[in-house]
Formats: C-alpha cells, structure tokens, sequence
C-alpha cells in the first residue's frame, strides 16, 4: 500500500473513553470498533455479547454464562440472557478496580477481574468456559435456577452440576477443588488454577464423554488469517496436552475444507440463533469458499440491439448530472450520487456511447475531490486519535449525524459507494487516480486494513467478523442484542468497491483482500439473510413469514429495519440489493430462492404510491427468471432510488 495518509485531525467529542476497560498497554495501537466483544468496552460495559453457544455478561467482580433458549414468533427470533451461572470469587477484593480486557484476537478476549483473581480466555465457538484462577481463591458459583445436585467425579477434578430448569453444566478443574452447594450457590475452598465449565448439550449420555475427553486442552486465542485467495485459516493458541475441541456453525461447515486436518463430530451440537453449532476437532481449519471474479461490466454482455434503449436513457441521466444541484452533505446521500454516477459511466463504456464520459469525468472530480481535500463545505473526512480512524466533521461532534458515522457505525456502507465512484474515476483518469492515491488509500484502510504490519493508523478489518464471515454495521454503541447489520448489499458493494480499486490501481494484494471478503460477505447473506422455504435453519413459523431478514444481530433475527416496519416487504428486498451492480448477480444466484423473494414481496406494492424506487429494485429481481415482463415495469416507472438511475435499470435487465 501507498505510504499512509492521515485526514486533518479532529477531537471527536462524541467517542467514548477506551481506557475504561481496556488495559493501558492496548491503547497506544488502533482498538476495534465493531468487535464481538463491543459491550464489553463502551459505557456501561453491562450488556451481554454472544460468543457461541454462550452468552456472556461481564462486570467488575464476577462473570455470568447464560447458554440461552431460542425463542421465535413470525416476526423475531431471538436468545434471551438468563445469568444460568455467575462466577466470581467469595469475597472479592479492590472494589475500585475494573474488569478490563488484557488481550483480543480474531476469534477472542481475555477478560480480566483483578477484584476476583479471575482470568477468563473467551475463545469463540469453544463449548468451555475457561477461567484462570490467579491466585488461591475461594469461588462462588452462583445460579438464578435452583441447584438440584451436584456431584464430584475423579478426585473432585471434575463435577456434574444439574438444575431444576432442566440444564446440566459440568465443571472441570486442572487440580482437584472442594466444592460445597448450599440454595442456590456452589462455594470451594481455596483454589489456584483452570477451571472449564460446559453446558451439557442435550440429554444424550455420549455428549458427557465427549466433554470429558476434550475438557483438558484450552485455547487462549485464535488468529484468522486470509493467507491466500478466498481461503480463511484459523489457528488458536491452546494450552494443555490433547486435542482441541470447537464448534462450527453452518457456513463454517459448508466451507470446511479437504485440507483442514480435523475431525468434524457430527452428533456433538450446541443450539444457537445462526443455526446447530457442530463440534470441530483440531487446532487449525481451513475454510475455503467459490471464487467470485471482480468484472467492471456486466458478465454476460448486452446484445446490441439493446444498446439504442440505453443510450437514450444514459444521454438523459448524464444531461441531468449536475454537482452544484447537489443539496445533502450527508455522506451516505452524498455517496449514493457519486456511487450513481460512477455506474453511468461504466454501463457507457459497455455500450460504447463514450462521448457522455467526460461529463461524467468532470461530475465525479467535482463530487469526489472535496471530500478528499478538505474543501467540502458542511462535511468532510477527519481523522480521530482516540480509536483511530475516519470519522465525519458533523461526526466528531453528533453521534447521530451521517447516521452515526462518527462512532464507527456503517463505515463500510458511506466509505464504500466513495471507493467506488474513486476506482471508476482512476480507471478513466488514472492521472487523476495517481494524485488522489494516498487518499483513495486511507479511506479504504479504514475499515479493509489486514492489521498493524500493513497499517498502524487503522484497526484490523473494522467491520468484517472472521468467526461470522460477514460484516457488522454498528459501531460504538451498546446494545442488548449485541452488533448488528442491515444492509448486506451495501456491505458486498464496499468490497466489490475496494477489489475495483485494486484493478485501477494495479494493486493485486487489494484485489485479492477485497475479492475473498467479497465471496464470504455474499456466503454469508445467502446463509443467514436469505430465507429459503426448504431451509431448516430458522424456525417455521418465523421461516414461513419471511423471505429476508430485516436486521440479522449477533443474538436476534429481526423482520422490520431501522426506517421501516416488517410490513414493508419492498424495503426489505431493496435494502439487500441496493446498489444494483454487476456483483448483484452473484448476490442472487439462486433464482429458485429470487423468485420466491419475488413473489414474496409484489403483493405489498399493490396500490402504493411514492414507492417508485422500491419498486425498481423488485423488478431488477424478477428480470433475472422473467426478463419480459420486468423489463415492461421498469419502463412505466416514474422515480428511481437516490443511488439507481433509469439507465442502470436498463442495463441490469439487458445484461440478464
């Protein structure tokens, strides 16, 4: 990458204070902003976060598991936190003193209670709870449930806890330890050392064999590495002799490769919201997913008798592009118009209407340069030291302004339609694209940076989950469902976007980042956002209401959005395809499933005005199984998307 180029520096008075629960040694390097342990670091620092099969809360003393029931109505499908077990030590100590995380990886966090003498290694996707007991300690476990009985096993190294709401947690220690359970609390003796604790499954009688043999070797980390094109390998850091036992979800498993060296335990499941956690035997896996090629136009090309119908659309839309009509300073808005524009010229090139390509040359500089030299009026990209990274001039001081772009929400998505209007202007001035690089750069190291031997001004992939495979749009807020993300296409777009820039630029590495987040982004909307009739992976009841998931969080599947209720079924199915680009297709290539979507959502357009630039999107889809019959509704459409054009429409549906 080019050599780093830092936006002017702001003084965000919206961020939170990351020295409340991260240790000091972290906060010299760039902290993530869209973690799967955010709860844990952000005012108040109370809030559950799900780290599969458990639910985890933290506070200053004690820690509390929940392996949480599914509950599901056609409308949501959620986990509730119940504290199933709170540990903590009997009397605790330093009560000033907070909790605070030590260490963070890709695949987990170390929590430390000083006041409790308690170090817990949260792996992701590890069916133990692994607590370091730092110094002798007598322990509490205390239980919301009445305890039933316990019972000791192996020279009181191992105990099975069971409770009168059905649950079954059986506790291992790396020594033997005195355990006493009077109501509601099991108490031990001084202690120093491991203690694991796992939730039994289900009542089958071989899941206790299983989690004996496995309770001895425990992992401590684990880094995911994008080694080579579209493959992510996972190794975690484990101590103590033997195998090392964790759970895949389901698209983990469907990307399993024949080169990981594990064993998969198909019986061995955890319930979760994303679907049975199956256990993965190993130390490393290697996931591997379908390549996906990064084209500027359309895959199969436009005959070229369709090309007269776009060329009067495009004459049409590039005459009405006009950057001193631009009203918003928004940076989503504001992105969306650069993003539309870009797409003119590059369905122009494809049509080979050319003459129309310096207009949108010159509305592209127009657009684009402010926000890259700091003369944009209203707005404008800055740079904030606290967490490290881009945030807006209205940001730094609204958390709600640019849709909270200022606290690290929806990066990706603004950032995104911006790389995109840049790699289509460097690809069409690459003098332009030389001046603006260092630029260009910094806005997709933001939230695309692999980590600090490639860029210290940034965190690790901002937005991109590498246990999840998918991004998550919310930044610093808390929330008791914990991260969540809307708008997948959007998502699809930025690293479409980024893998374009890496071609205008000649750079293969970015190429390369960009096209395997790119495929595993799209696996991951197919498998969770996409709701197929014949799936078994959601419930019934909610599967047989929905075609699409509104807002998938980390412990909820949610029908309505943000802007607009369930009911809304066309803006359910815009807000996962808009922009409409050449990658779309990848997006939606299922067209059993894109008819069903299809069908799904036309009754709700009945009768509806000011819907026009839904509708668009709706029969984009259908044009991919009935080409005829949406081309003639795209053509009685009087109003587009804010980010679409007639132009495009044509081109999508010729393309097909």
């Amino acid at each position: 990458m080019s050599p780093s180029f830092l936006f002017p520096e702001t003084q965000s008075t919206v961020v939170p204070d990351p020295s409340t629960y991260f240790s000091p040694n972290l906060l010299s390097s760039p902290l993530p902003t869209n973690s799967f342990f955010q709860n844990f670091v952000i005012p108040n620092g109370t809030l559950p976060e799900y780290f599969h099969p458990y639910h985890i809360q933290s506070s200053n003393s004690s820690l509390s598991a929940s392996y949480p029931f599914l509950f599901f109505t056609a409308a949501v499908l959620y986990q509730i936190f119940v504290p199933d077990l709170t540990i903590s030590a009997s009397q605790t100590t330093s009560y000033g003193q907070n909790r605070v995380i030590s260490s963070y990886s890709d695949l987990g966090v170390t929590l430390d209670i000083p006041s409790s003498n308690l170090r817990f290694f949260l792996v992701r996707g590890s069916p133990f709870i692994t607590a370091s007991v730092t110094k002798p300690t007598s322990l509490s476990i205390k239980t919301v449930h009445t305890i039933v009985s316990l019972s000791s096993y192996d020279d009181n190294t191992k105990f099975i806890l069971q409770l009168n709401n059905t649950q079954t947690w059986l506790i291992y220690a790396s020594s033997p330890i005195y355990l006493n359970h009077v109501a509601s609390e099991v108490t031990s003796k001084p202690f120093s050392g491991i203690i694991r604790i796992a939730a039994l499954p289900d009542s089958n009688p071989n899941n206790v064999a299983t989690l004996d043999k496995f309770s001895s070797c425990y992992p401590v980390s684990g880094d995911a590495a994008l080694s080579k094109r579209f493959r992510v390998e996972y190794k975690w850091q484990k101590k103590r002799s033997g195998d090392l036992l964790m759970l895949a979800h389901p698209l983990h498993a469907k990307l399993l490769s024949r080169d990981s060296d594990v064993t998969i335990l198909h019986d061995f499941k955890y319930r979760s919201v994303d679907g049975d956690l199956v256990g993965v035997v190993g130390d490393s896996w290697v996931l591997e997913t379908d390549p996906i090629p990064v084209t500027w136009h359309s895959k199969k090309g436009i005959n070229k008798e369709s090309f007269g119908e776009i060329v009067s659309a495009l004459y049409k839309d590039v005459k009405g592009l006009n950057s001193s009509a631009i009203t918003t300073n928004s940076s989503y808005f504001y992105g969306k118009l650069v993003g539309r524009a870009a797409r003119l010229a590059l369905i122009a090139e494809e049509v080979s209407y050319f003459k129309v390509i310096p207009k949108i040359k010159k509305f592209l500089k127009e657009t684009i340069e402010p926000w890259l030299d700091g003369t944009f009026k209203g707005n404008g990209f800055l740079y904030e030291r606290k967490w490290r990274g881009i945030v807006t001039k209205q940001g730094s001081t609204d958390s709600t302004a640019d849709f909270g772009f200022g606290i690290y929400n929806d990066h990706h998505f603004h950032l995104g339609y911006f790389l995109y209007g840049i790699a289509v202007l460097a690809k069409i001035d690459p003098a332009w694209g030389k001046k603006f690089k260092p630029q260009a750069y910094s806005l997709v190291t933001d939230f695309m940076n692999l980590g600090q031997r490639y860029n210290s001004d940034y965190p690790r992939l901002r937005c991109f989950d590498l246990y999840k495979l998918h991004s998550w749009a919310s930044g610093l807020t808390e929330f008791e469902d914990g991260r969540n993300q809307e708008s997948t296409s959007e998502a699809v777009n930025a690293y479409y976007a980024a893998a374009l820039m890496g071609l205008a630029y000649g750079d293969s590495r970015l190429v390369d980042t960009g096209s395997t987040l790119l495929a595993l982004e799209i696996r991951a909307t197919q498998t969770w956002w996409h709701v197929k009739a014949e799936d078994n992976l959601y419930e019934e009841e909610f599967a047989k209401d929905n075609r699409i998931v509104g807002i998938l969080w980390a412990n909820k599947r949610d029908s309505k959005l943000w802007w607009a209720t369930a009911e809304c079924r066309e803006c359910r199915l815009s807000i996962q395809v808009l922009p409409l680009l050449p990658v779309t297709e990848t997006l939606f290539s299922d067209t059993v499933y894109t008819k069903e979507l299809v069908e799904w959502t036309l009754p709700s357009l009945k009768n509806k005005t000011n819907v026009e630039g839904w509708k668009g999107f709706t029969y984009a889809l259908q044009g991919i199984y009935d080409k005829s019959t949406a081309l003639k509704k795209i053509r009685t459409l009087t109003g587009f998307d804010d980010g679409n054009s007639f132009s495009n429409l044509l081109w999508w549906i010729h393309s097909r």
